[in-house]
């Protein structure tokens, strides 16, 4: 058998292996499961969030980053609010604009940030909700 055969599956299955698991759940947020959630006591992270938000977009990557292979993380459900088309929702948790995060271990909320991209906030935010 030729090597040139097996270079697509080996390929393949290189990238596989490399790629950084996605350890958190991440949801659309629904009141629903977002109670379930609590009431399980997970550790929840809610990102209020816009496409056309430049702060959005980086506390976005922050987060994929810090949850990405993190086995810490396997538990955390990310439920993210859309700031467009979700205002009854992100109001309900008493959110006042786009780039907001809301750390919650169960039922209790744990922390907010509030329209900031610093990394080292939002990864104590990450870190608060597995205490």
């Amino acid at each position: 058998m030729s090597l040139r055969r097996f270079l697509p599956i080996a390929a393949l299955a290189l990238a596989v292996a490399v790629a950084p698991a996605q350890a958190a759940e991440v949801k659309k947020f629904d009141r629903a499961s977002f109670e379930a959630a609590r009431a399980a006591g997970k550790p929840i992270l809610v990102d209020v969030k816009a496409w056309w938000c430049p702060v959005c977009a980086s506390q976005n990557r922050t987060i994929k980053k810090a949850v990405a292979g993190n086995a810490a993380y396997d538990k955390l459900v990310i439920f993210e609010v859309n700031y467009d088309s979700q205002k009854a929702d992100w109001q309900a948790l008493g959110v006042r604009k786009q780039g907001t995060l809301i750390g919650y271990k169960g039922a209790r909320e744990v922390g907010r940030v509030e329209f900031k991209a610093d990394k080292a906030v939002i990864n104590e935010l990450l870190a608060q909700t597995l205490r």
